[in-house]
């Protein structure tokens, strides 16, 4: 059955599976869970706003590679019966070098087979081209592997394809965080309206009309690099040596479907939580 995005009109259930880039990390919000919002959370607010009833769940984890989202997202969101799916995994394999890219989209191939299998309509998504730094250009073969790969599984499984590796915009650094590796809030705000607009869901998030950034000073670009390194290389590399994540002590931020208010969204869920769970409530 061809995933059909017209399909999403009656409200349903919406249930994003993933790593970081689905839950958020490079958009904060102290309020909600796990200290980030993102461009899922964003889909989910304005699928209630349009079509009231919607319900969502969100299972993304950062830092997960593709055998840890199988593991431990694959069977809770199976039994969620969504019918609205998104899935971006395989990144962080991408960027660990000794990892099969073969492997990868076999392994990748098994979990939308089981995940189209659903009869939801299913949403998978290219990887970017991150220009973080000459080093990791290396990576832009196997990420230009994975991408074929994924357009041939959503072509050969009827999912719909957000050719998020094809989106121009995100050529602007403003479309990014500090460390270089996540979406900036307004990256997850564009790519969300690129996912409504694909639904066919109305909205009003649109990219602002930025003016080309300042250029910069060789000694400003230096300050920069060096703070870049300092902040986000050396405590990634100390990670890797150490086997460790920054997901690895983070339980799924929505683990179980929430009926997202169609006036306020999540945020407004969150903050009636908060007043309910007072004390003295």
């Amino acid at each position: 059955m061809r995933s059909d995005p017209s399909a999403i009109r009656p409200a349903g259930r919406y249930v994003a599976l993933g790593d970081s880039f689905t839950e958020g990390v490079g958009d904060p919000h102290r309020l909600l869970p796990n200290g980030v919002r993102g461009w899922a959370d964003r889909v989910a607010d304005k699928l209630a706003k349009d079509r009231p009833g919607w319900e969502y769940a969100n299972l993304a984890i950062r830092s997960k590679r593709l055998r840890q989202i199988m593991a431990e997202q694959l069977e809770p969101a199976l039994a969620m019966n969504p019918t609205l799916i998104t899935l971006y995994a395989g990144g962080n394999d991408v960027l660990d070098p000794g990892t099969s890219i073969t492997d990868v989209l076999q392994q990748y191939e098994e979990l939308v087979a089981t995940l189209s299998g659903t009869g939801a309509t299913l949403l998978l998504f290219t990887g970017y081209d991150v220009d973080v730094t000459p080093a990791l250009r290396v990576f832009r073969r196997r990420n230009h592997l994975y991408n074929d790969g994924v357009r041939r599984i959503a072509d050969q499984y009827d999912a719909v394809l957000v050719d998020y590796w094809s989106f121009e915009a995100y050529r602007d650094p403003r479309m990014w965080a500090p460390d270089r590796l996540h979406m900036s809030k307004a990256g997850h705000k564009y790519l969300a309206s690129r996912v409504l607009d694909i639904l066919g869901v109305g909205h009003s998030m649109n990219l602002l009309d930025w003016q080309p950034p300042p250029s910069q000073t060789l000694l400003q670009w230096e300050r920069a690099q060096r703070r870049w390194v300092n902040d986000w290389v050396i405590p990634l590399v100390h990670r890797k040596i150490r086997g460790v994540t920054l997901g690895d002590t983070l339980q799924p931020r929505w683990p179980a479907p929430v009926l997202v208010p169609p006036k306020g969204g999540l945020r407004r869920l969150v903050k009636s939580r908060a007043v309910h769970d007072a004390p003295g409530k």
